[in-house]
């Protein structure tokens, strides 16, 4: 039987065809590794990463069922209806006065005395508002009003005003406590008024300004018919120190999403006629019914902050 041999391939032929062999083997693993690995992309074949969606921004509902109202004076009615004495029926927040219409009966639709509380308290400082959002937690209320910071400003004398950053600091800690206790509750800050335009409106009445030398306000008020220019210069520092407080209050809100701070409790332009005729400082009925009305505007507005 004849045996035909095979041609036989030169070396390097088939030194060649290993090296092509092993070629494709490497480049075939190195694709497979890349479409198991995590960074594998659409193109490849390999699996997108997914990013966690983000969550919405909670609501502002214009109709809370229940208010808890916290702050000073203003916001019990302090000499609107008597001399020395707290006026809660008239307060803009919880009132229950009709000519007034304050927030809870414009608001609370059903029994709105019921559905509000009034935890301000006559003299209180912004470092006494964390007390005051401890005693509303336990209403668990859907709106929180806050009208507070007069106080700070409204001193015997500029010096004796709580310092800017104490202010904001004391603010800081209330949200944080309130924000503890109520997650899901909203909260109106108003700005504290412009007490120098309630000097030029109040200083009218000769009988405000025989008043006011019992020590009212004694950093904004004191000497009301002084217009020499260190008089002027201490009611600039006091205005100044206002306007500051409400920088303060609108830049800690805006942190919150749903926290609204309204200003235009300090631009507002009262006149004599709303400030209460015992003492021409605090709000009388009227003026609770302007707080009431601005307050309202802000809340129920439909629009982000």
């Amino acid at each position: 039987m004849t045996t035909i041999d095979r041609p036989v391939r030169p070396r390097r032929h088939r030194l060649a065809a290993r090296a092509g062999l092993a070629t494709a083997t490497a480049s075939a693993l190195l694709a497979a590794l890349a479409g198991c690995s995590g960074g594998g992309s659409a193109a490849h074949g390999g699996p997108k990463t997914k990013r966690p969606a983000a969550k919405p921004a909670p609501a502002w509902r214009t109709a809370p069922h229940s208010i808890a109202a916290l702050g000073d004076s203003i916001t019990v009615g302090f000499d609107a209806c008597t001399v020395l004495s707290d006026c809660p029926e008239v307060s803009w927040a919880t009132g229950t006065d009709p000519r007034v219409g304050s927030l809870a009966r414009r608001l609370v639709k059903a029994n709105p005395a019921a559905h509000s509380w009034n935890y301000a308290r006559t003299g209180a400082l912004m470092s006494d508002l964390p007390e005051q959002i401890t005693e509303a937690a336990a209403r668990r209320p859907e709106l929180v009003t806050v009208l507070i910071g007069a106080n700070d400003a409204c001193r015997s004398d500029v010096r004796a005003m709580t310092p800017q950053a104490a202010f904001r600091a004391d603010f800081e800690r209330s949200m944080k406590t309130l924000r503890r206790t109520l997650p899901h509750t909203q909260v109106y800050v108003a700005a504290v008024p412009d007490l120098l335009r309630l000097w030029s409106e109040g200083r009218k009445n000769p009988l405000g300004k025989q008043v006011w030398k019992l020590g009212i306000c004694g950093s904004m008020l004191r000497d009301p018919d002084d217009l020499t220019k260190p008089a002027q210069d201490r009611r600039v520092r006091v205005r100044e120190r206002v306007m500051a407080y409400n920088e303060a209050l609108a830049e800690v809100c805006a942190k919150d999403a749903l926290c609204r701070f309204d200003r235009s409790v300090f631009d507002y332009r009262f006149t004599e006629r709303q400030l209460s005729t015992w003492d021409w400082f605090h709000p009388g009925a009227r003026g609770q019914q302007q707080l009431a009305e601005l307050a309202f505007r802000t809340i129920t507005r439909r629009e982000s902050r």
